[in-house]
């Protein structure tokens, strides 16, 4: 994590060696803006000072484990004293798998040994990396006494590290069985007996050392040592995470909640919890609940606050240095959309270095478009093309080295399906102040994110029981889960503190995604996803086939936000102001602007495209029947296969536009048979005779420009003898079709003229 420092005046963070500054001015609400400490939420524990009690613990390093043990018992005004801190950890290697920490014991018996006359004192051990306190130190005193214990140890199901010796344990009638040793508490004389039973190496195994204590039947008893069977006070999670619950108390007249953790099968409310052995994972899903306080649904997220920093009290010009990495790893709808939000992001482009590996050739144009436009406003810029044959791994492990290289503060990766709606995204990713953290993303009404909740036993994913509450942002708040992708934002001092070896996208049978984050589950560094505030959301490309002309037209189903973004007028919705009077240019003929110059295009190249016009004729044999009346040199929409979307286009856009001008009538979903468009030429068909239209309304959306594409044209409106001209690009016209409105379409006597007409519910 960044280190924060907190001072009365003034607070500083570290970024990779360097400190920023910022005077602490209080604000209109009376705060400083300044980090704060974790905030008591219960009540003051008035017995704390007499309490002749000591915690110790054992952290090498101050890593978000660390972070977050110190943060839940300050929550409660416990001050751990914290022994071996910036040592080298000398306790023997991966101690998930292997026996080891004997170190640990070694330095509680050298701790203790100033204390050593005090017969009633009480000495609290915890594990610090994987240990939340739940509750008041006084409470957890109060409930060891009375268990009439002298020492009293944690349980678990497992016999750790010598199976061999569970048949010499005592059976019991509820609860775990075996000894655990990251959670213990005893009075000194009784611990420091059990500490000073036998001599053992900083590598033997701490858990080996306090069970052969405890088999020893007569200084077990001697002694009073005892396990917490049934969780009264320490509760340990591996093999038992099915048996917890949290609990939520809520007081609705003090809008208020508490969260408990409760054990079902014990029923009892521990007040220290464990995540021993493989059970890192559901430690951090509670941890985003618990101690009570951290997150309720009146507040949100309270724990979000610790740590941030404000990056408006320092000068940009020594904001941190970012390095920007953008993945294209497949062929993308929407990907223009995608570098234009990149570039919106409120953040100094000369302090960002900017990485692109495009692997698709489809996409290399658009990659060019941004990099020839705006490359040199950053820092410096890296590109890795599709002609390089670089795989996705590859690239992402040499972004990391490349961030390395330029000595970046933060490294940014961004792939090309993360489309970052919220231009501060960057900014506040940034002043949430964590060693790695996401926003989160979503598809558009659809449960899929860039996160996940929980992981099956095998690593894949699977649903925790918040999930859908986070991704649909019923819960907001910031997250620890154990997978994110897409576009996460990294503390560039972790990077430095482990090798290339350590953090990796190049795991065997693995994703890139997958690789790298299992690479920082298993340093024990958390994940953040952040949904304090809508950051943007994902596209769907599974669907996206770049064999058509204009591919992102055909994405308004998988991707309607985006194609919203792309192909609607800017000015579409004022059209609905109740408050705004609509453009009439004849009787009953209403002009809106719908469509944008995007779509105006792509519409016209996707015909052209497609070439085959018809014949303006009036045989037919698209039509039932074969016969036209008023042919015109045309192609229809099913020709591009574009029908389907353009019947929804006039459900969603159309429909509500003609029910606020045309009052009283509603017809859900809009029909419409013949939904085509027109090309005028001198030298083809140059007008359209007067006609009536088989229809209940007709729209007409000009596709081109006059003046500049084609000259003449219009449409004129026989009985009200009413020309309209002066078209607009993007712009329809909606008239009503049989009877009243008897028009024809005037000469076109220089260019092309491109229309698109629709008869609405003929």
């Amino acid at each position: 994590m960044y280190v924060f420092s907190k001072s009365v005046f003034f607070a500083c963070f570290i970024i990779s060696g360097f400190c920023y500054e910022k005077f602490c001015e209080k604000s209109d609400r009376g705060d400083t803006g300044c980090d704060e400490s974790p905030k008591n939420h219960f009540a003051q524990d008035e017995n704390l000072k007499s309490l002749d009690v000591l915690v110790f613990t054992v952290a090498t390093n101050e890593t978000d484990g660390f972070q977050r043990y110190i943060n839940s018992a300050r929550t409660f005004g416990i001050e751990p004293v914290v022994l071996g801190k910036g040592e080298k950890w000398k306790g023997g290697q991966n101690i998930k798998l292997y026996a080891g920490g004997g170190w640990k014991i070694n330095l509680l018996k050298e701790a203790l040994k100033q204390y050593e006359a005090d017969d009633n004192k009480i000495i609290l051990f915890t594990d610090a990396y994987d240990v939340i306190f739940l509750g008041k130190l006084s409470e957890i005193i109060n409930r060891f006494k009375a268990t009439g214990a002298k020492v009293l140890f944690g349980a678990e199901p497992y016999c750790w590290p010598n199976v061999d010796l569970a048949k010499e344990y005592p059976e019991v009638e509820k609860g775990q069985r075996f000894l655990n040793s990251g959670l213990f508490i005893g009075y000194l004389p009784e611990l420091y007996k059990i500490l000073n039973k036998a001599e053992l190496e900083d590598n033997d195994d701490d858990q080996l050392y306090y069970t052969l204590a405890y088999l020893d039947k007569e200084f077990r008893d001697s002694n009073k040592i005892k396990l917490d069977h049934t969780s009264e006070i320490f509760q340990n999670i591996f093999g038992a995470a099915n048996d917890l619950e949290i609990v939520t108390i809520n007081d609705k007249d003090a809008a208020a909640e508490t969260y408990l953790l409760k054990n079902t099968k014990t029923n009892t409310q521990p007040l220290v919890v464990h995540g021993n052995g493989f059970s890192k994972l559901t430690l951090n899903y509670l941890s985003n609940y618990l101690p009570s306080g951290v997150w309720n649904s009146y507040e949100g997220c309270v724990a979000c606050k610790h740590g941030e920093i404000n990056l408006e009290k320092i000068p940009r010009a020594t904001w941190p240095v970012v390095h920007m990495s953008l993945f294209i790893e497949v062929n993308t709808p929407f990907i223009e959309g995608f570098f234009s939000k990149i570039y919106q992001l409120e953040y100094p482009k000369e302090r960002i270095h900017l990485f692109i590996h495009n692997t698709m050739k489809y996409h290399s144009v658009h990659v060019k478009n941004f990099t020839e436009k705006f490359g040199s406003e950053y820092l410096s810029l890296k590109e890795i093309k599709p002609e390089d044959g670089s795989p996705e791994w590859s690239a992402r492990d040499l972004s990391l080295s490349q961030c390395l290289a330029k000595n970046c503060d933060l490294y940014f990766a961004v792939d090309s399906t993360a489309h970052l709606d919220n231009p501060f995204t960057l900014k506040l990713l940034i002043e949430q102040n964590r060693t790695v953290v996401a926003p989160m993303l979503v598809r558009p009404g659809k449960a899929w994110s860039n996160f996940w909740g929980a992981l099956t036993n095998d690593g894949f994913y699977a649903r925790s029981n918040d999930y859908m509450d986070i991704a649909y942002s019923n819960k907001r708040g910031l997250w620890n889960v154990p997978f994110i992708n897409a576009a996460y934002l990294v503390n560039a001092s972790l990077l430095k503190t482990y090798d290339s070896s350590q953090i990796t996208y190049n795991l065997p049978n693995v994703d890139a995604d997958m690789a790298f984050c299992y690479s920082l589950r298993k340093l024990d560094v958390f994940m953040y996803v952040s949904n304090r505030v809508d950051f943007g959301h994902l596209i769907n490309y599974e669907t996206y086939d770049i064999t058509r002309a204009e591919p992102d037209m055909y994405q308004i189903f998988e991707n309607e936000q985006a194609w919203q973004e792309a192909f609607i007028h800017p000015d579409y919705f004022d059209n609905l102001n109740p408050d705004k009077k609509n453009l009439q240019p004849c009787p009953d003929v209403y002009w809106f602007p719908i469509v944008s110059r995007k779509f105006t295009n792509a519409l016209i190249n996707m015909m052209e495209s497609f070439g085959k016009w018809s014949s303006g004729n009036n045989e037919d044999e698209r039509l039932e029947g074969g016969y036209e009346a008023v042919p015109t040199r045309d192609i229809h929409m099913n020709q591009v296969g574009w029908e389907r979307h353009w019947l929804y286009f006039l459900q969603k856009y159309v429909r509500p536009l003609q029910e606020h001008v045309f009052l009283g009538y509603f017809h859900d979903p809009p029909k419409s048979l013949m939904n085509f468009v027109v090309r005028y030429r001198p030298d083809e068909q140059p007008s359209l005779r007067p006609h009536h239209d088989s229809s209940t309304y007709t729209i007409n959306i000009a596709l081109n420009e006059v003046g500049k594409d084609y000259e003449g044209g219009g449409c004129r409106f026989i009985r009200y003898n009413c020309s309209v001209v002066d078209t607009q690009i993007g712009w329809m016209l909606m008239h009503p079709g049989r009877l009243t409105h008897y028009h024809e379409g005037l000469l076109v006597t220089k260019g092309t003229r491109y229309i698109m007409i629709a008869f609405v519910d003929p």
